[in-house]
This record gives structure tokens, C-alpha cells and sequence, in this order.
């Protein structure tokens, strides 16, 4: 059968065998006037005030955005938010747009563009976050565990902050939205990694759409609420990225109604675990460098038997990640002794979640992957470099028949983790 993977920009046409069982998210209506919706939802909000009533001609404001690294449709998002705060007589100047980047690299011109429009980009003035300029940072608070909590300056000193974000699952942190705006998306970096950290990581709770328990959720929620979130505009997506809930207001009952509805989405029942799972990153711009892509081969494992395989399209057009990532990455022989280094007493150092993430992926099954780099690239990363998927999935299917006597079970999440396999007790 064919299918088609969300793979780059324009996807990836595949042949798989016609038993493979396809794993889509829970068909979800786009709202048909998606800015109206958005107006709607500031001047009915959950839990607060309309935004245009928590607005002063004297306030300054600032808008927290997500970086090029998320389908976050800003576009949609913003010109409603802004208009409300011109209306309420706040001038443009009091005005910043706060990018958080998290740890990740600043976005080009180009990509501040596509993110935000010809009208924003002209009109307000964008900021773009450096978790590790000190001089840019201003200090919340300490968190529970004794970590200096340092937040971007410019948002903090704002009389009025407003949040957005897209609402998905999330390999650790259980649900993506929310406070994760603020930590890490323009945190400083030690709390960053602190809250990265590798014992945060391997912690039971940390991990696809947990929140009760999960310390990387409740520690961002925490430090969120740390910095007086003015107002909330998080939303859900679809496989299309269009959008099909608008979640406003005070910051954790309007996350809370995104979590309810990206997990109706999302959460999808198996009856049982596969022999092998194809998988993607979503898509562009999720799939831009091997260090977002693990994600996908995570949430495929939620449905893979112990000792399967997963096939992985993600394009990664930037390459591996950051220097650091790749540096660390590269440090050892294999995943297992990449978490050993990781879990040594006092070893910190920028980027080491990424590779935690994909070190514990790979300890777990043989990775094969489909992007746009080089196969010595991807061998350096401790992955199969795979040159067609569907070509892979055969030899896979061969390779299982020789040795089991029977066809392999194959599952197929054509838009990575979008889609969460929860297998049925």
C-alpha cells in the first residue's frame, strides 16, 4: 500500500506492505475562520479577563513567540493580539516580540520572516532570546532544587506578558504549550539544564503526555507562574497544521484545556506492540536537524516490541544540531556509553537532553534513518543511514521471516508524534 509521510516540506511518498497497521491522529475538524476563532478566544478566555480588559495605554507589553523549530502558526496568532493591544492604546513602541529559542540557535532573518509576516517583522520590534547571555537574563527566583531561575529580561521587566505556543505531546516534558514558553524557551541556561538534566530525564513520570508526577512539567509550570504570566494563547494543530482548538487566558486552566484536547488528538490505542515502526518528525519545520528528530523515534517505540526496528524519515536540512550536541554526540562509541558519561557524578554540559534522548532511543532499538544527510553523517550518530524506506522495510520484513517464521507486525505514524500508540491493558 502506498502512504504518504510528513517528511520536509512536501512529504514522502512510500510502498509498504498492505498489512501494516497506520497510526493517525483522532480526525479533528480545522476550525473553518481560524483568526476569527482567535479573536473570539481573547475576548472570552478561560479563567481571566478578556486581554483587551488587562491592557493600559501606559503598559509596556511583551509577546513570547516559538522559534522556527515548531509549527507554531504565528501568522494567524499575532496580528489579533497585537491589534487588541493597539486598540487598548498601548503605542508600538512599548511593544516587544520575545523569540524563544530555548538553547537552540538564533533564526535567521529569513526564517523571522516566514514565522511572523512582512507586517510584524516591519512594525515591532523582535528580540531574539540567548539562554547564555548573562546580560540578558534578570533573576525569578530559586527553584525547589536550589537552581538560580534567570528569564529574559526584556519579558520579565513587561507590565504585561502574554504567552503563546502550539499544545503537542512531548517526549519528556508530557505535553509541549504552557509554561514551556518561559523554561526553557527564554530561560537562562543553567536552569534550562537543570530541568534537562540527565536524572530529570530518566525519571518514570518524564514522558509522553504524563503531567501528574512528571517533575520536568511541574518544574516549567512552576518557574512559569514564577515570572506573573499576564494571559495564555496556546493552540492544537492537525496533521496539516491547521488549526483545531484555541486555548486562551490564565496560564494553567487554559493549558490544561490544550492538553485535554491535543491528548483526544493524539492518544491513539494499539492492541497490541510491532515487529517494526515507520516513523517521521512531523515534518518541516519539526524535522529540520537530527536533534528534534528524536522525538519521532521515541514515540514510535511506545509501539515497537523490545529488539524492533524503527524507520525514521526526517529530513534534518540543518544537519545534525549545535556544536554541542554534535560534540557530545560524537564523544563515545555507542549509546550505552553515552549514558553512562551522562550519568557520572557533576557532568553538565550544554545540549547533553538531546543526546539522552537519543542514547536511551537507541539503547532500546536499531534506529534506521531517511534524511537528507550524508549515511557517514548518520553512522557518526549511532543510526542506520536507510536510502529508501520502503526498500528498508523489506529487507526488515526478509530479515524477520528468516528468523521468526512469520511476517512482521509493522506499524506506520505518518506524522510522528502527533500520533502517541497507548498500548490496551
Amino acid at each position: 500500500m502506498k502512504v504518504h509521510l510528513s517528511y520536509g516540506r512536501h512529504g514522502l511518498h512510500v510502498e509498504l506492505p498492505d498489512g501494516a497497521d497506520v497510526l493517525l491522529p483522532e480526525q479533528t475538524p480545522a476550525l473553518p475562520q481560524p483568526e476569527a476563532a482567535v479573536r473570539e478566544a481573547l475576548r472570552q478566555p478561560i479563567g481571566s479577563r478578556p486581554l483587551s480588559a488587562l491592557l493600559r495605554p501606559s503598559d509596556s507589553v511583551a509577546v513570547v513567540i516559538s522559534d522556527i523549530t515548531r509549527p507554531v502558526p504565528n501568522q494567524l496568532l499575532l496580528p489579533p493580539i497585537l491589534e487588541t493591544v493597539a486598540a487598548a492604546g498601548v503605542p508600538r513602541q512599548q511593544v516587544v516580540i520575545v523569540n524563544a529559542t530555548g538553547t537552540h540557535r538564533a533564526n535567521t532573518c529569513e526564517e523571522l520572516l516566514a514565522m511572523v509576516g512582512q507586517q510584524v517583522m516591519d512594525g515591532y520590534r523582535i528580540v531574539q532570546h540567548d539562554a547564555r547571555d548573562r546580560d540578558s537574563l534578570a533573576f525569578v527566583t530559586t527553584s525547589a532544587r536550589g537552581v538560580e531561575v534567570l528569564v529574559n529580561a526584556e519579558y520579565l521587566r513587561a507590565d504585561v506578558k502574554i504567552l503563546t505556543g502550539f499544545v503537542e505531546p512531548h517526549l519528556f516534558a508530557g505535553y509541549s504549550g504552557g509554561g514551556k514558553a518561559v523554561l526553557p524557551g527564554i530561560a537562562g541556561a543553567d536552569i534550562i539544564m537543570s530541568n534537562h538534566g540527565a536524572d530529570m530525564l530518566s525519571h518514570p513520570k518524564a514522558t509522553w503526555c504524563e503531567t501528574v508526577g512528571n517533575p520536568i512539567f511541574e518544574e516549567m509550570r512552576d518557574v512559569a507562574l514564577a515570572t506573573r504570566p499576564t494571559f495564555l494563547v496556546n493552540v492544537t494543530l492537525d496533521d496539516k497544521k491547521e488549526i483545531t482548538g484555541v486555548f486562551t487566558g490564565e496560564m494553567v486552566a487554559a493549558h490544561d484545556a490544550g492538553i485535554a484536547q491535543a491528548g483526544r488528538q493524539a492518544l491513539r490505542p494499539i492492541p497490541r506492540l510491532y515487529d517494526i515502526a515507520v516513523t517521521t518528525n512531523m515534518g518541516h519545520p519539526a524535522d529540520i536537524n537530527f536533534y528534534q528528530a528524536g522525538k519521532g523515534a521515541s514515540v514510535a517505540l511506545r509501539a515497537l516490541r523490545e529488539g524492533g526496528a524503527v524507520v525514521l524519515a526526517a529530513e534534518c536540512a540543518d544537519g545534525l544540531g549545535l556544536e554541542d550536541f554534535v560534540e557530545l554526540l560524537m564523544s563515545e562509541a555507542s549509546p550505552a556509553a553515552l549514558l553512562d558519561k551522562l550519568h557520572a557524578p557533576g557532568f553538565a554540559q550544554y545540549e547533553q537532553w538531546g543526546v539522552q534522548c537519543w542514547a536511551m532511543i537507541q539503547r532500546k532499538a536499531d534506529i534506521y534513518l531517511y534524511s537528507s544527510m550524508p549515511a557517514e553523517t548518520a553512522r557518526a550518530a549511532h543510526v542506520i543511514p536507510c536510502e529508501d524506506v520502503s526498500v528498508t522495510v523489506q529487507e526488515l520484513g526478509h530479515r524477520h521471516r528468516a528468523e521468526h517464521g512469520s511476517d512482521p507486525a509493522i506499524a506506520v505514524i505518518p506524522h510522528g508524534h502527533l500520533t502517541v500508540p497507548q498500548l490496551l491493558t
